[in-house]
């Protein structure tokens, strides 16, 4: 199924302006839930520029009200973008999750060591020598690389992690289960890092309205 140009700026906009449901947006920009919903409670990386597929030909009116009348309705891309990529180099990453690389193939390494390092190396964006470097931990700063899931970092989507885990499991005549436990350990902990941070914000939005009237000298009329 093509997708949007640009899947992340267009997923901001579908949350910030329609009434879609974190499924139909995750689906229709090729992201995963968990994306989505970082997205919606602003716990991306950085905040993003919204996207408008209506303008950028790639979604009509018609369709959003389609999919928010049907929660179960998948939405159609209006018309398949011209894909500009690079044919040679590795994949692009933005400058500020370039340090989480290393955590983030370290992590591919622990939990899955049958993917190759060509595969390492574009899924992630770097060179075969560092992923060298880190497997026989003669990397510079080897003593505070950490295994993360490279998805929750940011560095890749859900699909393309999952898309070369069964193709290198294929190739190594690995059976593949129908539910990763490692990756739902890592999903379990993005989601309750969120519900921390949302009920963080509104003890802190509590406490502020709290001391505004303090300093206003409210006085509360259902106290005595």
């Amino acid at each position: 199924m093509a997708q949007p140009l640009m899947p992340h700026a267009t997923a901001s906009w579908l949350v910030d302006n329609t009434s879609l449901t974190f499924e139909q947006i995750a689906e229709f920009c090729g992201l995963h839930i968990l994306e989505v919903q970082a997205i919606a409670d602003d716990t991306a990386a950085t905040k993003l520029t919204g996207r408008d597929p209506i303008r950028a030909g790639e979604l009509t009116q018609e369709e959003i009200e389609r999919g928010q009348d049907d929660p179960e309705y998948r939405l159609r891309i209006h018309k398949e973008p011209d894909p500009t990529r690079r044919t040679k180099g590795p994949r692009y990453t933005p400058v500020s999750k370039r340090q989480d690389k290393p955590d983030g193939i370290a992590w591919i390494i622990r939990n899955h060591p049958e993917i190759s390092d060509g595969a390492i190396s574009k899924l992630i964006g770097t060179t075969r020598t560092t992923i060298a470097a880190i497997r026989d931990r003669s990397h510079w700063n080897i003593a505070n690389i950490q295994p993360k899931d490279p998805v929750t970092l940011g560095l890749c989507s859900q699909r393309e992690l999952d898309a070369i885990v069964a193709k290198a499991a294929k190739q190594a005549g690995i059976e593949q289960p129908q539910g990763d436990a490692r990756l739902d350990g890592d999903r379990e902990a993005l989601i309750e890092e969120l519900r921390r941070e949302r009920e963080a914000a509104a003890r802190d939005a509590d406490s502020a309205h709290a001391a505004e009237d303090a300093n206003a000298g409210f006085i509360d009329p259902f106290k005595s």
